[in-house]
Parts: structure tokens; C-alpha cells; sequence
């Protein structure tokens, strides 16, 4: 069969399997979903693809001491965690956004120096790697808008998904949680909506542990060479929001997240300087939980 046919056949399948996901969210008990995800994960860990197998190499750059079996059970307890995001991703559009709000409020932690630059008028931009539950704390963060009497919106960037069903679906999804969701491969257009967030005094939130677009920033990350983004600082310094980098984590039966101080921008040429303290903090951040960390590409790789 040739490529594009068995391409076209994995896209209509990875759809369907999204939809029987959003349609049995809310109906089918919370604990028997779970323990589904987490066979799967466990599979998934047995298995040992390429995902499985780059997360075990990242894991290794946070915890370099780790025995064999230890990283094999932080592995273990990464890929559940990854599969705990995606079973909530399901599940969230029929949660109460308000009790989600009180339940990781008491797990936030770092925060009220952005919320500062808020007040002020000045614009924030979060970056963050992919950890926990980020669509959860963009939840959080809408509340905490309209708490402080600001418009109660953020807006993201997210990378295209095939089918285009199943990429407008999760768009949808992002919006009906009160963001503002742009294409990635739409780079003018997704510049224009953040720069008009920011300038606006508003929230952005840019999942930076990976390069998308672009070059990169060549950094040290975890003891290693690694190629970080150079929208966030850039986006900081051309509109004077406040950069802030945040770590989202699973908290018991929460959520919580933990936000590092303010990273400067001066001037284009602290923009590298900066980048290279986004990869410190997201090293210390990461450290703190990093079985929360999902990435399961090289770090900075597209």
C-alpha cells in the first residue's frame, strides 16, 4: 500500500479514537478510565518506541545518578503522567471550571509576581515546557483574570494536527476553556495575536522546551547542548510584557504549577542571555517533579 494511502488510513483512525474519546468523557467512571490510561501507558512503556525511548533519554539529562531501575520506574511514572493528560484533555470540557480553579489554587505557587505585572498593565507571557496539565492551568489562569477584573482570556499557540478534523476539534476544545488558540505553521498570524495580547496588558502562554519554527537559541540544558526558541524573549522585549517560566504538575487528585521570577529583556542583545536563563529555569523546574515532564522528542528539536 503505498505511504500516502497508510498515512491517510493512521489519520482517520488517530480521529476516530480522539472522538470515541470526547464522546465517552463524563459517562464512563473516572477510576475505570484511569486505570485504562495507565495500562496503556504501561504497554506503551513494554513497548519501548521511539517516544518511550527519547523520554528515558531526557529523564536521564534530570536525574543523571539514577540507577537502571529507577529510571525505568521514573519512565514508568512519566509516561502514566502523560497519559493522565491526555485522559483529563477528554474529560475537561465537562468540568466545572470553578472547582477546577479551588482544587490546584492551594498548588500554585510563584505566581503573584506576574499577577503584580498584571495589576500594573503590563502584559505576561508564560513559557513552559510540556509538563502536567497545561491546558489545566490555562483554566486556572482565565479565573484568576476575571478575579483581578482583567479580560479573562489567554491566548497559545499550538502545532497542527492531521486529520484537519481532528486539529479543528482540539481547537475548539482549547476555546471553549477561554483561550485564544493560533496555528503554529501560521507564524504571522500567531505574531499578531500574541504581540496584541501582550500590548494589550493581557496573558500569552508559549510551550518553549521545544523549536518549532526557526533556528533556535543554542543553550546548555541539563548539563547538555540544546536549541530552545527565541519567540518568548523576543516577544518580551519588542512588547514589554514580563516573561515569566512556569512548570505545570499533577498535584495528588490536583493540579498545580510553579511559576519562576520575572526573566529580563532589555535589549536585543540580552535576548540570548535570556533564552539561556529560560533553559536554567526550566532545569531547576523540572527537577522539582520530573516525572511530570513529557516531552518525547530531543530537547529543542521541531
Amino acid at each position: 500500500m503505498p505511504d500516502a494511502a497508510l498515512e491517510r488510513i493512521r489519520e482517520a483512525l488517530a480521529a476516530t479514537g480522539y472522538a470515541a474519546g470526547w464522546a465517552l468523557a463524563g459517562k464512563v467512571p473516572a477510576g475505570v478510565v484511569a486505570r485504562v490510561f495507565d495500562a496503556g501507558a504501561d504497554l506503551a512503556v513494554r513497548q519501548d518506541g521511539p517516544g518511550v525511548r527519547r523520554l528515558r533519554a531526557n529523564l536521564s539529562l534530570v536525574c543523571p545518578d539514577a540507577t537502571p531501575a529507577e529510571l525505568d520506574d521514573l519512565v514508568r511514572r512519566g509516561m502514566r503522567s502523560y497519559a493522565r493528560y491526555w485522559r483529563e484533555a477528554f474529560a475537561l470540557p465537562c468540568m466545572d471550571p470553578d472547582a477546577v480553579h479551588a482544587a490546584m489554587h492551594p498548588h500554585v505557587h510563584g505566581i503573584e509576581g506576574s499577577l503584580d505585572a498584571l495589576r500594573a498593565g503590563r502584559g505576561v507571557l508564560y513559557a513552559l515546557p510540556h509538563s502536567g496539565n497545561w491546558d489545566v492551568a490555562g483554566v486556572y489562569m482565565v479565573r484568576e483574570l476575571a478575579r483581578l477584573g482583567l479580560e479573562p482570556a489567554i491566548t497559545t499557540v499550538v502545532q497542527r494536527l492531521r486529520p484537519e478534523s481532528l486539529f479543528r476539534r482540539f481547537v475548539d476544545y482549547r476555546r471553549s476553556l477561554g483561550f485564544e488558540v493560533v496555528p503554529a505553521d501560521e507564524p504571522r498570524t500567531a505574531h499578531r495575536a500574541l504581540t496584541a495580547r501582550l500590548r494589550r496588558g493581557g496573558v500569552a502562554c508559549l510551550v518553549a522546551d521545544r523549536v518549532l519554527s526557526g533556528p533556535g537559541v543554542g543553550v546548555s540544558f541539563l548539563g547538555a547542548p540544546a536549541r530552545l526558541p527565541a519567540g518568548p524573549a523576543r516577544l518580551a522585549r519588542t512588547t514589554g510584557a514580563a516573561l515569566h517560566p512556569a512548570y505545570a504538575v499533577f498535584a495528588g487528585d490536583a493540579w498545580g504549577v510553579h511559576v519562576g521570577p520575572e526573566i529580563p529583556v532589555p535589549d536585543r542583545a540580552a535576548e540570548p542571555k535570556a533564552v539561556q536563563a529560560m533553559a536554567d529555569a526550566f532545569g531547576e523546574l523540572v527537577a522539582r517533579r520530573p516525572e511530570d515532564w513529557h516531552l518525547l522528542h530531543p530537547v529543542g528539536a521541531g
